[in-house]
């Protein structure tokens, strides 16, 4: 598995706890997290059982007995010669080495003499006081650093801290075949980007969204016996068919707050057959779909704004399915500790269903893409009465736009980025479904986009030709859209992967890629991109801030072994 950065996603400034808390395995969260691994202990259970079975049906079941024979040529003792032992092995009587006695050998050594010999010890540790062991470094009077001191404590706290004015960022990560989510901290203030924790995940993950509501069965939803109304949570979605809720104001967690699906039913699933091997590979079958949870990898999600128990979920399985977080796990009866169920399912396309996003303005109303070429629009509470679009080519990512609540982009595999209106689709695919205007953004496929939250018409595209590009969309005098590139860069983090706009800084963007790499570009340190969007600015209120020129808008991982002088250089702008 190669070593990659899926999805990025930012937090915004002040959401976050400042003093992150330790995570505490107590008796109640004991109970949580045997709920949560019963499924992985029983399967495991199941496999030592299998295994077993198979080695006694081997033969190798049982250890031998001690009057058992041991059969020479396989593996017994009488195949092991040492042959330093036989090259230098000469005719000796029993008990004789080189001519000496054992005896003698050990004369030399006066053992009977052994407890009243004394030495006598001249030199600085004369004192033999001096080289008292203890157990406990707190007895030491040598050690003058004590463990526990409140200064540790305090030092601890303090590096842990997370101030109102950072960012986090939160990185879907798979390095030597370990996926991990990592947290960084991003001072925009002083440029500054660091690890500040991270959480192991059970396998590679594709997709990111960050919520600030507390699932129903998070350990962390009662504070002081109130129930929590926010928080700072990341859902995941990877190869597995369930969907975890890690919070991010908790540090060293184990398990996740919440696990969305089912894992008693589906973590028996395995890669459907392609084929005997005799023949020509077919096809891989689909798996059968189930309402109550996905079957196969979790490919985006999208938390509701507006509704914020409400997360919707796009998978492998064709299906985009929808999800109450204010439901808790069953705790009795047979469905007891066995996941969060689905609330709604929705078969609307024909194949993988790789993007999904809720219309900020109209928070009932569900946009999706999926490898079957096509794009489809519907309201959540009449999925049947819904309208879409043919693409010519598989769908990457999309995004509602913004500033236009009847406005969408869609990016494609074949490097294409479409605008569509909403309002101008028909309910028949069949018909035809014309964009408002096509971009060809990159060469290969376009997989990364986002809309500017603070500027109108400013986008951010990347791709697998490895370059982030910033785009100026203007309404002109007709009516018509017109798009210009304003500036492009290869940020050196390998095929572009993710690529977002800071929920903050109006012109800063985190882009990740094929190098397990991210990257930090604040576009405004280009003469061209203020100048694009320094009315636009102005027009929203928001002030152009002047940047150091010195590493042309860069800000990569702080790393303690280089200079900061290092750090990025001013090439590659267009």
């Amino acid at each position: 598995m190669s070593s990659l950065i899926s999805s990025i996603a930012w937090v915004k400034r002040g959401v976050s706890t400042r003093h992150p808390s330790k995570y505490v395995l107590d008796e109640s969260e004991l109970e949580r997290v045997s709920a949560l691994a019963q499924i992985e202990l029983e399967d495991a259970r199941t496999e030592l059982q299998r295994a077993h079975e198979a080695a006694t049906s081997m033969g190798r079941g049982v250890e031998p007995d001690d009057d058992d024979d041991v059969t020479e040529g396989a593996g017994g003792e009488g195949e092991w010669v040492d042959e330093e032992d036989d090259s230098m092995a000469v005719d000796q009587e029993p008990g004789v080495t080189n001519g000496k006695t054992r005896g003698d050998d050990l004369a030399e050594y006066n053992l009977d003499d052994y407890d009243e010999d004394e030495t006598k010890i001249d030199g600085p540790f004369t004192n033999i006081k001096g080289l008292t062991f203890y157990k406990d470094n707190a007895e030491d009077p040598y050690i003058t650093l004590k463990e526990g001191r409140p200064d540790d404590e305090d030092e601890e706290r303090q590096d842990l801290e997370v101030m109102p004015t950072d960012n986090l960022i939160v990185a879907a990560k798979t390095e030597d075949d370990i996926s991990q989510l990592e947290i960084y901290i991003y001072d925009e203030s002083e440029e500054n980007l660091f690890v500040h924790h991270d959480l192991m995940l059970p396998n590679f993950p594709l997709c990111l969204e960050w919520l600030d509501f507390p699932p129903a069965s998070s350990s962390t939803t009662a504070q002081n016996g109130a129930a929590r109304e926010f928080g700072s949570y990341i859902a995941v979605g990877t190869l597995d068919p369930e969907i975890e809720i890690w919070s991010l104001d908790v540090v060293e967690s184990m398990y996740p707050d919440a696990v969305l699906g089912r894992p008693d039913k589906t973590a028996a699933h395995v890669p459907m057959p392609a084929g005997t091997g005799k023949k020509k590979r077919k096809k891989a079958k689909h798996r059968a779909t189930v309402d109550e949870h996905h079957v196969d990898a979790v490919l985006a999600l999208s938390w509701n704004r507006t509704h914020r128990q409400l997360l919707a979920s796009a998978s492998a399985d064709r299906t985009v399915k929808l999800w109450d977080l204010s439901r808790a796990a069953p705790t009795e009866g047979e469905d007891a500790g066995r996941g969060i169920a689905a609330i709604r399912s929705f078969s609307v396309h024909k194949d993988k269903v790789q993007a999904v996003q809720w219309n900020q303005r109209e928070p009932t109303v569900l946009l999706s893409g999926s490898y079957d070429r096509t794009v489809r629009l519907f309201d959540s509470r009449a999925p049947d009465a819904g309208v879409g679009a043919v693409l010519g080519a598989d769908v990457e990512a999309l995004r509602w736009d913004p500033w236009e609540s009847h406005s969408f982009y869609v990016s494609l595999e074949n490097g294409h980025i479409l605008n569509f209106d909403a309002r101008t689709l028909p309910s028949d695919l069949k018909s035809s479904s014309p964009a408002r205007f096509t971009i060809s953004a990159h060469d290969g496929a376009a997989s990364a986009i986002d809309i500017n939250p603070h500027i109108r018409g400013c986008i951010c595209t990347g791709g697998t030709d490895k370059v982030v590009k910033i785009w100026n969309v203007d309404e002109a005098a007709n009516g018509k859209q017109q798009v210009s590139l304003v500036t492009s860069r290869d940020l050196g983090v390998g095929k572009i992967f993710s690529t977002v706009w800071s929920p903050d800084d109006p012109l800063t963007l985190a882009a990740a890629g094929s190098k397990a790499m991210m990257q930090i570009w604040d576009v405004g340190s280009n003469f061209g991109v203020r100048k694009a969007f320094s009315s636009k600015l102005a027009a929203a209120g928001r002030e152009l801030k002047e940047k150091k020129e010195g590493n042309g808008g860069l800000i990569g991982l702080a790393n303690d072994e280089e200079d900061e002088s290092d750090d990025g250089d001013g090439d590659g702008d267009e």
